[in-house]
């Protein structure tokens, strides 16, 4: 499986984040939970939210306000959506799989960078 992240590169503060990521070399309908996680300059990674091969979706409590994801089956693309932004929501954004049953993400995606700027 291979995963390519897409998004706005710079924004505005309050404006709302749309994230692509594109799927080849499977299906988002495959038996996997399809994840997005970001990195801020200078911290670690942070789990947003995924949705399921079923089309379930659960988010961390931190992003649970603003964020959704959804998935296109026609295109084979998950995406993101975070309302809201501001300078804190500046990262690099991963998609990333991970099987049922295993604790770690198994495919990546090489990151979008999103800064947020006014």
């Amino acid at each position: 499986v291979q995963l390519q992240e897409s998004g706005p590169g710079l924004m505005k503060p309050s404006q709302t984040l749309s994230l692509t990521c594109n799927v080849s070399g499977g299906s988002v309908t495959d038996r996997y939970y399809w994840n997005w996680i970001r990195q801020a300059p200078g911290k670690g990674l942070e789990w947003m939210g995924v949705i399921n091969f079923d089309g379930d979706t659960h988010f961390s409590p931190s992003f649970k306000s603003r964020t959704s994801i959804s998935r296109d089956t026609s295109k084979n693309q998950i995406s993101l959506q975070m309302t809201s932004v501001t300078a804190e929501d500046t990262a690099l954004y991963y998609c990333a799989t991970r099987l049922p049953g295993e604790t770690y993400f198994g495919f990546w995606g090489q990151g979008t960078q999103v800064t947020v700027s006014s």
